[in-house]
């Protein structure tokens, strides 16, 4: 087993005892750690979006970008980079926080309420492994969204930093224009300093594993090393055994928090992130990692995340206990066709067929 083998199945036990105990200290149900739901937090304590029980600065995002931050550094990993299809990342972006809030979770959600004895999260488990599946059909036929440029200027780069900067200085100040909500899930928070301390360090080890989760189907299918999915389950069993320690496992389909039983949805919600996953080069804790490394291309799909959150709750797209919604349902069935349709446009054959054919006359 190399190093990086070892660091990423540790990176998965980390995570797993850190999301268990961020429940124990005051995070929601099984929501130790949620990329997409924390991300729509922040985004409402922004009022982008008016849904007063989901309103609060995450400091477990805060602290997963600075984790990231510091480690590619520490590495002189950190290089700014940019300009590859920036629109397309934002809709990707987009699509794939509106998959998520419609399943209600991200990938490592998904892993984490599994593992906190929520079997609903199997549909979504499967629906993201199969729309990562068919991410990885257009990668054999020469999907691309071209490569990113290095720029000489670090000016890009850190910009996303700093905006993360200012986050942390919003949540430590809580000044009158920030909301901040009185119940409901933006109100069940662990301690400040825990969770800052949990997202550096998931943040760091992140960073330094190339941890991912839409990497890890991806590479299996692709026939590569199934190291990431070593990692998918190392979160699995900490979790699960915290949860046990913790007391906070519940076996079963009905009464799980922040969970509803339309599996259908879930598993097609969770099918158009795995789509996107691939198509934007990252699941959604990949994306912020790679925005701390100065990525600019994915600071473009983490701001679409933030757009897709706001639409999501200010057009009543997002789900709830109770079930999904119709518009929640409509706009997964245009998300999954919008990008099986784009995903064609950029792949090889596409490419090939729009060419220019030269004649022998004109090449001379």
């Amino acid at each position: 087993m190399d190093k990086r083998h070892k660091l990423i199945i540790i990176t998965g036990v980390v995570i797993g005892f850190l999301a268990a105990l961020l429940v124990k200290f005051g995070n929601p149900g099984n929501m130790g750690f949620c990329i997409a739901c924390f991300i729509r937090d922040i985004t409402g304590a922004l009022k982008l979006h008016s849904a007063a029980p989901v309103q609060y600065i995450r400091p477990e995002i805060i602290g997963l970008v600075l984790g990231g931050i510091i480690a590619a550094l520490r590495f002189k990993e950190f290089k700014s980079m940019g300009g590859a299809q920036v629109v397309l990342r934002l809709l990707f972006g987009a699509f794939m926080m509106i998959g998520a809030l419609v399943f209600l979770g991200c990938p490592l959600r998904a892993i984490l309420r599994l593992g906190g004895g929520d079997l609903n999260a199997i549909f979504g488990i499967l629906g993201f492994a199969g729309g990562v599946g068919v991410g990885t059909i257009y990668l054999k036929k020469g999907y691309s969204m071209g490569k990113p440029v290095h720029t000489e200027s670090q000016v890009g780069g850190v910009i996303f930093p700093v905006l993360i900067f200012g986050l942390l200085a919003l949540l430590l100040i809580q000044p009158g224009f920030i909301a901040f909500s009185q119940s409901g899930p933006g109100a069940a928070v662990a301690p400040i300093w825990l969770a800052l301390i949990a997202g550096l360090v998931v943040g760091f080890l992140s960073q330094r594993s190339g941890f991912c989760l839409g990497g890890g189907w991806r590479d299996m299918y692709l026939g590569k090393n199934t190291h990431l999915m070593q990692g998918y389950l190392a979160i699995f069993a900490s979790v699960l055994v915290f949860n046990l320690i913790f007391g906070q496992f519940k076996w079963g389909f009905a009464g799980q928090p922040a969970a509803h039983s339309d599996h259908l949805w879930s598993f097609l919600g969770m099918a158009l992130v795995g789509i996107c996953a691939v198509f934007a080069e990252g699941c959604p804790l990949r994306q912020l990692i790679k925005s701390a490394e100065g990525k600019m291309d994915h600071v473009i799909v983490v701001i679409g995340m933030v757009l897709g959150a706001a639409l999501s709750h200010n057009f009543g797209l997002a789900s709830s206990g109770t079930g999904t919604t119709s518009n929640g349902r409509v706009s997964v069935v245009i998300g999954l066709v919008s990008v099986i349709v784009i995903g064609y446009f950029l792949t090889e054959a596409h490419r090939a067929k729009s060419s220019p054919k030269v004649s022998q006359g004109e090449a001379m």
